[in-house]
């Protein structure tokens, strides 16, 4: 006998639960409003209470739904269409209320170009939100055509998960009343006091999942969507396909961008985290590509087929991962008062860097004789991770005034000059991270949970340091199954 008919109670329950969450994201947006107009604290706080109930709502509908609800269905349709209307109400809400803040701000704040980039930043956000909602219905449609059943992968759970309290969150931010801040509680006045660069670095994570929710269902759908619409045009789904990884890979260069942005604002430690960025997302565009089928040349009858992809993955790993560590390592030591870096040629030992970088990028793309599941020399990704992450140490020590300081200063160089010749030494063999992590998940999850753990402690420069160093001696540790997994790699075209 269905549960549902026997008691009407739970089922009742499910519905609430998935069809209450879009009045209480239109309360929430009202609230917004009314917050903007009247600053009034107690609207300000039932707004945030609503979006809370929502994302409780949203935590616990499916269970509900899946245990009670009797037409299966019918409820995962409609738990859709309620994350769709819900996002569509609170992320232009929030985005807006980020142009309040910014308008609101005294005229001697010393923060006001950075808030207003912050703003767009946040606008930006919304608008990828909102894409990925339906761009994920879009694909979902043409696998069903296929017979396909619907599953989502761990990004794009993680992502679900997610939306809805990070929705609550940024509006905290976006509407915090600063002059109510007696009348409000005290967890309320942490989030709307919270800095730029810390609100930032929540929003990039946020921005790396909804590109990697993204790429999981190019992953998993766009054969059956290109299928029904190139029509056995091959060159046109190439085109197609090719605008999905190279948006990732300009990702990564803004990422790279944003990084020196924060080092120059004295954020080391949250530059290091948007590196760890640049390189998920040069990761992703890779795994994408080979997955879509753009690794294989468009014309096999040419030695080298240059690519706008392979040109552009360049470019971006030359800014995220070359340019980035070595102008972030001067903007370190040159604010650095001590009569001992009188001696050092820091600006060379950054031009080494980048130069080394850029050659073994050139020497990467030109190289006609791979070694299957590895690298030859150390990839810049892993340098320029292995390289700044004793910079959050030393950008400490200077601020600390530590006696330690000189000992990072020394340590930072030495790791810059010596991943100059890591990347360039081509006998020795770096694994291939993202495939090992593909094939071991274990290991990648591992890692994700060790940055979650630690991202925002201040033990996180040593920890990404001891995992780097890790990686550095890997070749050590792999030494005699080297062999043994080329050779798995070279039969394993899926991973190839």
């Amino acid at each position: 006998m269905n549960s549902s008919t026997s008691s009407p109670i739970p089922s009742r329950i499910t519905t609430l639960l998935v069809y209450g969450r879009a009045p209480l994201a239109l309360a929430g947006l009202i609230c917004g409003i009314l917050t903007m107009i009247l600053r009034n604290p107690s609207l300000y706080f039932l707004g945030i209470a609503c979006l809370v109930i929502a994302m409780v709502f949203d935590l616990v509908d499916g269970w509900f739904a899946a245990r009670f609800q009797p037409h299966h269905k019918l409820a995962e349709l409609a738990e859709r269409l309620m994350d769709k209307l819900v996002y569509s109400l609170i992320f232009p809400l929030v985005a807006f209320g980020m142009m309040w803040r910014f308008h609101h701000l005294p005229e001697s704040s010393p923060n006001q170009h950075l808030e207003l980039f912050h703003a767009m930043f946040v606008l930006l956000l919304a608008i990828i939100v909102l894409m990925r909602d339906h761009f994920a219905h879009f694909m979902l449609g043409f696998a069903q055509t296929h017979g396909e059943t619907p599953g989502m992968r761990e990004l794009s759970r993680l992502r679900t998960m997610a939306a809805t309290p990070v929705g609550a969150f940024l509006y905290g931010y976006a509407f915090y009343i600063p002059e109510a801040a007696e009348v409000l509680p005290n967890w309320l006045n942490q989030i709307g006091g919270l800095s730029l660069q810390t609100m930032m670095v929540l929003e990039v994570f946020f921005l790396i999942i909804n590109f990697g929710s993204i790429a999981s269902y190019c992953r998993k759908y766009g054969t059956f969507c290109l299928d029904d619409l190139c029509l056995g045009d091959v060159k046109l789904r190439r085109q197609i396909l090719a605008t999905l990884p190279n948006s990732l890979t300009v990702m990564n260069a803004l990422m790279g961008l944003l990084a020196i942005w924060f080092a120059q604002q004295q954020e080391m430690h949250q530059a290091y985290i948007i590196l760890v960025g640049a390189a998920f997302f040069d990761k992703l565009d890779g795994a994408l590509a080979r997955k879509l089928g753009l690794i294989q040349p468009p014309d096999p009858q040419k030695k080298r087929n240059i690519t706008t992809g392979g040109i552009l993955d360049d470019i971006s790993d030359g800014v995220s991962f070359c340019l980035a560590p070595a102008i972030i390592f001067y903007i370190l030591i040159d604010r650095i008062d001590h009569p001992s870096i009188q001696m050092l040629p820091y600006g060379l030992i950054a031009i080494i860097y980048a130069v080394a970088g850029i050659a073994r990028l050139i020497a990467f793309t030109l190289d006609t004789t791979p070694t299957p599941g590895f690298f030859k020399g150390i990839p810049t990704p892993g340098a320029a991770l292995l390289v700044t992450a004793p910079f959050i140490m030393l950008e400490q020590a200077r601020l600390s005034e530590s006696s330690s300081l000189l000992i990072w200063i020394y340590l930072c160089s030495g790791m810059m000059v010596l991943c100059s010749l890591l990347m360039n030494f081509y006998k020795i063999r770096y694994i291939h991270a993202g495939r090992y992590f593909n094939q071991n998940p274990w290991m990648g999850r591992a890692t994700a949970l060790i940055l979650v753990v630690f991202a925002f402690t201040d033990f996180f420069g040593y920890v990404a340091l001891i995992y780097m160093l890790g990686y550095a001696i890997s070749p050590l540790l792999i030494g005699k199954n080297s062999q043994e997994i080329s050779n798995q790699e070279s039969h394993n075209p899926v991973h190839n």
